[in-house]
């Protein structure tokens, strides 16, 4: 493989080839590494969903000679795709589009590479009897190894920094996937998001500098946010920018303009590809450390984002949402086919749920009127606490 195809499979802006939770197994053939990821497959499915991506040096056809999708793949159509209620495929007739790879990926959990030895891919190298694989490793031809597998662990030579499991041992090796995927995980932040980029129209003033508390809206939600993130920004238009400074919060501007709280979400994601990205609406006042606390400790950082749920509609609420990393790219492809609503991206993509136990907490308020009954529940809330 030359250096010019290795590259087409890597993704701008991120460390991941495919998947930002991927592993690859690698060894020789008959070493067995199709039956080790198999059983790892069968234990792990059982707690998340599992990508499986089989890269061979040698021609393969899943067309079957004198069915429909062969008859028309020979007479010439450039792609194929098949599909019933249960499964689907698309048969190319070129090189699979880098992009459109990952996309498709990106649906599951993590990902597990058969091949491809050559990428920088976190490798588990999977050791023959003859241990001629291990010769790869000295040499640097195989590079990127995390742990080795072999049917004899103590017949493998010291490499220093890599564990060394038994084929056999295949909780242990499950465990030391998940714990890695964690780790990165961990090694990333987790921002804060206050979008303040509206315009108000209903309610006739920016409802950010409206004070429910002791502070307005945007410090309000920008502090209460900040016991539950590393860092926390202002997303606001361009010409707001001014009025905000002086609340001392880094400001992100609309870089993808008219389009909605969408447009504050993409422009954080372009500031930084590897955040993930606690999103609040400046007009949730009844939003509480219990609800931001819930949603972080629930948190599932290998789905597309983490959202609660409304109790009577069944509907998400993506104005208090967990949006991961790898949310970017499918989030920019439908905006690129004109759907900006965040609200539909969660609804169509693998979601982690939550369910509030207070509605009243993520009801957002547009008008004079909604301000004023929001105000008087606050002020009860507050006097009832007192009372307590």
């Amino acid at each position: 493989m030359n250096n010019r195809k290795k590259k087409a499979h890597m993704s701008s802006g991120s460390d991941s080839s495919f998947h930002p939770f991927e592993i690859a197994f690698c060894g020789y053939s008959n070493s067995g590494k199709t039956r080790l990821i198999s059983r790892l497959v069968s234990q792990l499915s059982r707690r998340f969903t599992i990508g499986y991506y089989k890269h061979g040096c040698h021609s393969f056809d899943i067309d079957r000679e004198g069915k429909d999708s062969s008859i028309i793949r020979e007479s010439g159509a450039s792609v194929v795709m098949l599909s019933d209620p249960q499964k689907h495929a698309l048969i190319g007739s070129s090189a699979p589009d880098p992009l459109l790879t990952q996309t498709s990926l990106l649906a599951v959990d993590m990902l597990m590479v058969e091949g491809l030895k050559e990428l920088p891919l976190p490798k588990i190298v999977v050791v023959d009897k003859e241990l001629k694989i291990l010769e790869l490793i000295r040499s640097q031809t195989v590079t990127h190894v995390v742990a080795l597998i072999a049917p004899e662990p103590a017949a493998i030579p010291d490499f220093p920094g890599l564990p060394v499991f038994h084929r056999d041992n295949i909780d242990r090796i499950a465990d030391f996937i998940v714990n890695r995927f964690l780790g990165i995980v961990s090694g990333k932040p987790l921002s804060g998001l206050v979008l303040a980029g509206g315009k108000s129209r209903r309610m006739g003033t920016d409802k950010a500098l409206i004070t429910y508390h002791t502070r307005n809206q945007l410090m309000h939600t920008a502090e209460m946010m900040l016991h539950h993130c590393q860092q926390v920004y202002l997303s606001c238009r361009a010409e707001q920018q001014d009025g905000y400074r002086e609340f001392g919060f880094p400001l992100i501007a609309d870089s993808y303009l008219d389009i909605g709280p969408l447009g504050g979400l993409l422009s954080a994601q372009s500031l930084s590809s590897e955040t993930s990205w606690l999103v609040c609406a400046c007009d949730l006042p009844f939003i509480d450390h219990a609800l931001l606390h819930e949603l972080v400790r629930q948190r599932d950082p290998f789905s597309f984002a983490t959202s609660y749920r409304h109790n009577d509609t069944k509907a998400p609420e993506p104005l208090c949402t967990i949006y991961e990393p790898k949310s970017r790219l499918p989030l920019i492809m439908r905006h690129a086919a004109g759907n900006n609503s965040l609200q539909s991206f969660l609804q169509d993509f693998p979601i982690h749920y939550l369910s509030v136990k207070d509605p009243l907490r993520l009801q957002n308020i547009n008008t004079p009127e909604e301000q004023i009954q929001a105000s008087r529940s606050l002020s009860e809330e507050n006097e009832q606490k007192k009372q307590h």
